[in-house]
């Protein structure tokens, strides 16, 4: 069974046609308001798509399905679109514990805030995040930068004090990213 689901909010004909052909559909089928209300407070809708034919107060991300006929078939192919979009942007997004960071628009976000961050920025968290151990400066140069271990250069640690201080002034964190002896981490 898939993962993703169609919810008919308060659009009973289209649930009953789709229900009819369920079993040839690439997603889950529901009709139910609960699922809303639950996506209300948590301001999320990870797996699922909302289709209604009017506007649902207070809700941005649903799709609305104001006119008549409706030619089934592109509605389908609309539906498992916008499904592929879904998967494609959260597979983008990379957790960082109270932040999350998305690949496509190299933004970095505390709830609905967002830092917009260099592509370096974000290559610099996704390596640290990745690593296991504490990343060494000359580990950071070879791995995120390309350089040679033995150039004598403070690339890193400008890029590391401006993306820390830039982290602080916008999210008041200044333990994001930590440094030891044995070198950074997030």
């Amino acid at each position: 069974m898939n993962n993703q689901t169609l919810v008919i909010y308060d659009f009973k004909i289209l649930y009953e046609i789709l229900k009819e052909v369920e079993e040839h559909l690439n997603f889950n089928l529901i009709n139910t308001k609960k699922l809303i209300d639950k996506d209300r407070k948590t301001k999320k809708n990870q797996n699922h798509l909302i289709i209604s034919n009017k506007k649902i107060k207070d809700f941005d991300e649903y799709m609305l399905i104001n006119h008549s006929p409706i030619n089934l078939t592109k509605l389908i192919e609309s539906i498992n679109i916008r499904f592929l979009k879904k998967k494609y942007n959260q597979q983008s997004d990379i957790d960082l514990g109270k932040y999350r960071l998305n690949l496509n628009s190299r933004k970095m976000y505390n709830g609905d805030v967002s830092l917009a961050l260099t592509e370096r920025e974000a290559n610099i968290i996704i390596y640290l995040k990745n690593s296991v151990e504490p990343v060494k400066i000359s580990k950071l140069q070879t791995e995120v930068w390309g350089y040679n271990s033995k150039l004598d250069t403070h690339t890193v640690e400008t890029h590391i004090y401006r993306l820390r201080k830039k982290i602080n002034n916008f999210f008041k964190d200044g333990e994001f990213i930590k440094s030891s002896k044995k070198g950074y981490t997030i």
